[in-house]
């Protein structure tokens, strides 16, 4: 499917509440799944990669019910599942199920098949097999990637250096050491996404210092509770970007995460000179929330630090969309992670960029990119949610309407962007 976007008649503006957060749904579905005790959730994400995640743990016996905005999971014993679990898209559901499933005592001596579509069959998935296996867990993948047969068996603890600072590595390894025997610790060379830290304590588990690192003790049981999820910020970082690009914009966006492990693309933007205020609010589950307020701005091009790449991993796209109509040049470099997200991130947006008329040399691990004119005219998502978008912001600011093949990928995080966008004055419409 096509989105066809117009250059912007005249200013975007209004109030914006964002959907609930991706990572923290997937990680809420898991977990609650788990518990002892019934979860109810509020704000959880409704797209086809966070559903797939929430189907996988209805497969394995989890009760699931939907109460108008609530989600209800009533966990029982895990059974083994009739059928494969189909993970989608969903890089984030199948990493963490591994971790979360290969220690189930219920689950021992049975294999789990863990199945994906193209692109997350394409996907690394050697990262979690090989400290999964050295805790003893049985692994077999397509020369490392999906499809994945796991058979749970006795877990036994382990201190893992993270070759690359990674969420979904991070929070595989916690959750399967929540059921191996000692102290797990997992040591990262820098930042990365904390959410899994932040909900293991609300689910009353207990971490420790690791020293360095972050520990966990096996044999801890997870409690369910009432948990709310925040707005996601990589979803609002695209209406940012239009009130930064298009002239006249004044945007509110209320109830959006804030967390400071994923505030990179907050920071990069200021840099530029996005004219970007924060206001925050009381945490709500351990998470910061707050409100932003965006108006349009004249961005200048950066030499983007790499000690905010992980913290802004999953914006990039976003982000060189911005740097393309910036002055001056922007220089990404440290963003190697972005080949092996839903697509090549760096080839496809370089390349999409190009066919937009925009000046850019690519590197092994990042871009040179000289901002100017958007020209308008067809590009292609390459099967990536976020490229789709950030293509489609990007289209408010050309000379002429940009077609976006293969949009409906944006289906699989934010299937409401396109009547969010529209609210705030947009014009864009399915083809």
């Amino acid at each position: 499917m096509k989105l066809r976007v117009e250059p912007a008649g005249g200013p975007l503006q209004g109030t914006y509440v964002p959907p609930g957060d991706k990572s923290i749904s997937h990680r809420l579905a898991i977990l609650g799944g788990l518990a002892r005790g019934r979860s109810r959730i509020t704000g959880f994400l409704e797209s086809a990669d966070t559903r797939a995640t929430l189907n996988a743990m209805g497969v394995l016996g989890a009760g699931i019910g939907e109460h108008e905005d609530e989600i209800v999971i009533n966990p029982q014993r895990l059974k083994v599942p009739p059928q494969p679990l189909d993970l989608g898209n969903s890089g984030t559901g199948m990493r963490l199920l591994c971790g979360a499933l290969a220690g189930r005592e219920e689950l021992f001596g049975s294999t789990l098949q863990l199945i994906g579509d193209h692109s997350l069959s394409s996907r690394p998935m050697a990262r979690i097999i090989k400290p999964l296996s050295s805790m003893g867990a049985r692994i077999e993948s397509d020369q490392g990637h999906a499809p994945l047969k796991l058979v749970p068996g006795p877990l036994k603890s382990i201190r893992y250096q993270l070759p690359v600072a990674s969420a979904q590595v991070k929070s595989a390894i916690l959750l399967a050491g929540l059921a191996a025997k000692g102290n797990t610790v997992v040591i990262e060379p820098g930042p990365s996404r904390d959410h899994t830290e932040r909900l293991l304590p609300a689910f009353g588990v207990q971490l420790h210092d690791g020293q360095p690192g972050i520990g966990i003790s096996g044999g801890q049981a997870l409690q369910g509770g009432d948990f709310h999820v925040p707005g996601d910020l990589s979803a609002a970082a695209f209406v940012v970007a239009a009130g930064l690009l298009v002239p006249g914009s004044d945007i509110r966006i209320d109830n959006v995460g804030l967390n400071p492990t994923r505030d990179g693309v907050i920071r990069i933007l200021q840099a530029m000179g996005g004219q970007l205020d924060i206001a925050l609010g009381e945490d709500l589950g351990g998470e910061p929330v707050g409100r932003l307020s965006v108006r349009d701005s004249e961005l200048a091009g950066i030499d983007v630090p790499m000690e905010w790449v992980p913290l802004s991993i999953d914006e990039f796209p976003v982000i060189m969309a911005l740097a393309a109509v910036a002055s001056h040049q922007t220089r990404i470099h440290g963003a190697a992670e972005l080949r092996v997200k839903e697509s090549d991130r760096l080839a496809v947006m370089c390349a999409q960029l190009s066919r937009l008329g925009v000046n850019l040399e690519e590197s092994a691990d990042g871009a040179l990119i000289r901002g100017g004119r958007i020209l308008g005219g067809q590009v292609d998502s390459g099967g990536d949610h976020r490229i789709a978008m950030s293509l489609a912001v990007l289209g408010l600011v050309a000379e002429a309407p940009v077609v976006i093949d293969n949009a409906e990928w944006i289906r699989t995080s934010y299937p409401g962007f396109v009547d969010d966008m529209r609210a705030l004055g947009a014009q864009m419409e399915w083809v």
